[in-house]
């Protein structure tokens, strides 16, 4: 390939088409933030037109912006010689303009098969993942990627298809920050305002030969299918619907904008975090508009995926059904997220919630002494009633003279009946548990301790009244549950 010269695009007087072109890239940059003053910029080039306009249009801004470039080319090994000649090609033109290139092959099948996504998707990762490792390497704080004003509305339209929602509508932002576990890159689209047929006549008219992807032809990836089918059809309805969608997109983003902000000074009041779950208070959760409602746990749920790809709208929806059914309600999620349904409050978050671990079986204490427990140990001193102080939870105080025979552990079965502390007279065991308002899902976990038949303490929740200390108490049992 002969050499090129970027071209001479800030700070001339051409009238022709492409000067526009770059004068348009240039404001959209600056206007979004794209690039600043000596920052380094990965790009993103597979090749194909728009990403090849995009690396000869910031060679000519490189110097107006004060930015270094880096090309970065990934050969996804997906289609033998012609991803191999593509690879090529970026190397020789990235070289041509002066400009350092990276240039290597992932198996995207492989990773497909080992992850159990589409081809379409583990080629995504594998690209991002790639080119947030490079950006690392050679310090670059972004990437820019080709996607063009097409490549909006494609997206928009797929949102919808899939039904993400209002959020979806938004479609490709300027900048945003792809995460993929410890992975992470800030992506920038300078072209977002640039259509697809403006790239390949800015291709022709300084002579380069970008690439053609042939699997672009195909018609099984749902972009393809929506770019050759659905936008051509929308089209006759509407020649127009580009802009249509456009204008709705940018309302969209107005609107998201405001209900972020509004999460943003709702958070704190409303959400408590815990490592790998999120407590929402039920009391001021419920009374909040539903549009609210909505993307305050849309909000909850990306920050623990770290991500709403998976997402769609009939997740959130299904949360939605149960904010007022029965304490014990769950709702399984993408990720392996659970969404939980308590009296006070809602939990958010990845596998069990409950406090209580599985107890299985009847278990004699060692009193004084320790005992391990399937998921406790339980320590029981005896002590005098001038040491018994105000603990609570998993502590309990009974007088030992209320102990008859063994102590006992065991989980609450049918039947059981107990005299609850400050109420006077006996009550069931499961009734005592609605009443306190503990989640069904952990009533049949929570240890109860007894001795000779009588319930003397359910755990973390309420003496029985009969075992309680007095001013007549001559000995005092001290019990303590610790989970292990």
């Amino acid at each position: 390939m002969p050499p090129l010269s970027p071209p001479t695009i800030i700070g001339t007087d051409m009238a022709n088409k492409n000067a526009t072109l770059g004068q348009r890239v240039v404001k959209f940059i600056r206007q979004h933030g794209l690039a600043s003053g000596g920052s380094r910029l990965l790009l993103a080039v597979s090749g194909g037109a728009d990403s090849t306009c995009l690396l000869h249009v910031l060679a000519g801004l490189k110097a107006e912006l004060g930015v270094e470039l880096h090309v970065a080319h990934l050969d996804h090994q997906l289609r033998g010689a012609e991803s191999a000649a593509d690879a090529v090609y970026v190397a020789g033109l990235a070289s041509s303009l002066g400009m350092p290139v990276t240039v290597e092959q992932r198996d995207v099948r492989a990773y497909r098969d080992k992850h159990r996504i589409s081809l379409e998707e583990a080629a995504r990762e594998v690209r991002y993942l790639f080119l947030s490792e490079v950006a690392g390497n050679i310090g670059a704080g972004s990437v820019a990627t080709g996607h063009t004003r097409d490549d909006q509305v494609e997206t928009i339209l797929m949102h919808l298809v899939r039904g993400t929602g209002t959020r979806g509508l938004v479609g490709l932002r300027p900048c945003n920050r792809w995460r993929l576990g410890d992975n992470q890159i800030a992506v920038v689209r300078p072209l977002l305002e640039v259509g697809r047929r403006e790239t390949a006549e800015y291709c022709r008219q300084h002579c380069l030969e970008p690439r053609a992807d042939t699997s672009n032809l195909s018609l099984s990836p749902l972009r393809n299918r929506i770019r050759k089918q659905l936008v051509p059809l929308l089209e006759s309805y509407n020649p127009q619907v580009a802009d249509a969608l456009l204008r709705l997109s940018a309302v969209a983003a107005d609107e998201i904008a405001f209900l972020d902000e509004e999460v943003a000074r709702l958070w704190p009041g409303v959400v408590q975090q815990r490592e790998g779950a999120i407590i929402l208070d039920k009391k001021v959760f419920r009374p909040l508009p539903p549009a609210l409602q909505r993307h305050l746990l849309r909000a909850a749920i990306d920050g623990l995926l770290g991500s709403l790809k998976d997402i769609e709208t009939r997740h959130i929806e299904e949360i939605m059904a149960v904010l007022d059914k029965p304490a014990g309600k769950q709702v399984s999620l993408p990720g392996g997220l659970v969404f939980a349904v308590e009296y006070e409050r809602y939990l958010l978050g990845r596998g069990d919630f409950c406090p209580f671990p599985p107890l299985e079986g009847e278990f004699t204490l060692n009193v004084p002494g320790e005992t391990q427990l399937p998921g406790w140990r339980v320590s029981a001193a005896i002590i005098e009633p001038g040491r018994v102080a105000a603990e609570g939870g998993f502590v309990g105080h009974l007088d030992l003279e209320r102990v008859s025979g063994e102590l006992m552990v065991r989980c609450g079965k049918q039947g059981d009946r107990f005299y609850p502390l400050g109420l006077g007279h006996p009550k069931k065991l499961g009734q005592f548990m609605i009443d306190a308002k503990i989640p069904r899902a952990w009533r049949r976990r929570i240890p109860v301790v007894f001795s000779a038949g009588q319930i003397l303490w359910l755990v973390g929740y309420r003496l029985d009244d009969r075992a309680k200390v007095t001013g007549k108490t001559g000995r005092v049992l001290r019990l303590e549950f610790t989970r292990v």
